[in-house]
C-alpha cells in the first residue's frame, strides 16, 4: 500500500492567508518536546507554471508551512532557507528547510525590561509570548489556554541582557518544579489551522490509552543508549556578576553546592557538574536552577529510540503520549516491559525497497 502523498500549504506568516499548495518530495520532518522541530524537503519544479508559483510563495522568513499527509495536518513551521538545485539531467527543484513555530521565539529579543512578582510560572511564559506578539509585526497567531501550575515565581528580565524570548522560556521552565513547553499544529473542529502554545506542568501529557509496541513485531528496530558522561552527584551553578563597584573585585553569584550523599554511599564515584546562568541575580532562583540540574544529572542518560511503521496510531499527535514497549531478545531474555513517554518523533520518507517509518524518542520514567 502506497503512503499518502505529502503537500505543503504555503501561507503568509503573519496573516496565515493561503498563498498556494505545492507538492513536496523527500520529506523529512521531526518534532520534539523541549527542542525545536525541523523539516526538509524538495519542491519539484518540472515546468514554468510551477516554478512561477513556487517563486511567489516560497519566501524565506516570511512564509509559513503547513504539512499535510493525505488529509491530515501533521506539522507547521516557518520557511527559513531555500536552495535551488539542478541536477545533471536538468531537473530543477527547490530544496527547503523550515523550523517549527518555536524557532520564531528564538529570533525575537527582549528589548524592554519585564518584571513579575509572585506570578504563576505559566502566566509568565504566556506574558513573554504576549510581549512578542504585541509588538508591531510580531503577531504570528500563536494561541494558548489559561490553566495555571500553582507555582509562583519572581522574575526580572533586564533589557540590557538582550535575551531571546525562546531562551527565557527555556530558563523559566528548567528550574525545580518547572514545566515543559512547545507550539503544536493542528486543525480545530471547524477546520481552521491552529498554532497552540502547549504548557505542561510538570510535563506535557496527551492521550489516555497506551499504545503497545512489541519487538519482534511493530517495532522494526531499536537503539538503547546509556550515557554516563553527563552524570554528576555534586553540582554547583554560577550566576551573574552582581558587584557594580568597578573598583572592587568582581565575582559571580554561586549557588549552593548540591551533593547526592546517597549516590556516593551506594558506591558511585564522585562526579562533579556545573552550569552557567549569567543573567540570574537572585540567590533563590540560582539555587532552584542548581537543584533542577543536579536532579537531571543524577543518573546516566538513557535514550531509547524505536523505529516503527508510520500510520495508524503512529502520527505526530503521539508527542506527550505514553507507549507500552515490550522487547524480547538476547539482551532481554525475560522481556523488557515498560511504559515510556514519547518526547520526540522523526519521520523518514519511503525509499526504494524501504517503507515510510517513524523513529520515536522515548523518555525513561
Amino acid at each position: 500500500m502506497l503512503a499518502p502523498p505529502y503537500r505543503i500549504l504555503l501561507c503568509d506568516l503573519r496573516s496565515d492567508q493561503l498563498l498556494d499548495a505545492l507538492p513536496v518530495s523527500g520529506v523529512s520532518l521531526d518534532d520534539y518536546i523541549g527542542k525545536t522541530g525541523s523539516l526538509r524537503g524538495t519542491v519539484p519544479l518540472p515546468n514554468r507554471e510551477l516554478a512561477d508559483r513556487a517563486r511567489r510563495a516560497l519566501v524565506p522568513g516570511r512564509t509559513a508551512l503547513w504539512v499535510e499527509r493525505g488529509r491530515e495536518l501533521w506539522w507547521g513551521g516557518i520557511l527559513w532557507t531555500l536552495s535551488l538545485a539542478s541536477d545533471a539531467r536538468g531537473f530543477l527543484g527547490a530544496q527547503i528547510q523550515a523550523g517549527g513555530w518555536e524557532s520564531y521565539l528564538y529570533r525575537r529579543y527582549l528589548y524592554d525590561t519585564q518584571i513579575a512578582e509572585q506570578v504563576d510560572q505559566l502566566d509568565i511564559a504566556r506574558g513573554l509570548v504576549d510581549y512578542v506578539q504585541n509588538t508591531e509585526g510580531g503577531n504570528i497567531g500563536i494561541t494558548y489556554d489559561t490553566h495555571t501550575s500553582g507555582v509562583l515565581r519572581d522574575r526580572t528580565y533586564l533589557r540590557y541582557d538582550l535575551p531571546t524570548v525562546g531562551d527565557l522560556l527555556d530558563d523559566l521552565a528548567a528550574v525545580e518544579n518547572g514545566f515543559e513547553w512547545r507550539v503544536s499544529s493542528y486543525r480545530d473542529g471547524d477546520g481552521r489551522r491552529v498554532k497552540r502554545l502547549r504548557l505542561g506542568s510538570p510535563k506535557i501529557l496527551t492521550g489516555a490509552a497506551d499504545i503497545v509496541l512489541d519487538h519482534p513485531g511493530p517495532v522494526l528496530s531499536y537503539r538503547w543508549d546509556v550515557d554516563a558522561t553527563r552524570k554528576a552527584n555534586a553540582w554547583q551553578s554560577r550566576g551573574a556578576t552582581t558587584n557594580r563597584n568597578q573598583a572592587a573585585d568582581s565575582y559571580p553569584l554561586m549557588s549552593e553546592l548540591v551533593i547526592d550523599d546517597a549516590d556516593v554511599a551506594a558506591g558511585w564515584p564522585r562526579m562533579d557538574g556545573t552550569s552557567d546562568y549569567t543573567t540570574v541575580e537572585q540567590q533563590g532562583t540560582l539555587d532552584s536552577h542548581a537543584r533542577a540540574d543536579a536532579t537531571a544529572a543524577r543518573n546516566p542518560v538513557v535514550i531509547p529510540e524505536v523505529e516503527v511503521l508510520l500510520g495508524g496510531q503512529i502520527t505526530p499527535a503521539l508527542l506527550g503520549a505514553t507507549v507500552r514497549l515490550r522487547i524480547r531478545d538476547l539482551w532481554h531474555p525475560d522481556t523488557l516491559d515498560g511504559r515510556y513517554r514519547v518526547v520526540g518523533m522523526s519521520i523518514s520518507p519511503p525509499e526504494r525497497g524501504r517503507p515510510e517509518t517513524a523513529r520515536l524518542y522515548l523518555e525513561v520514567p
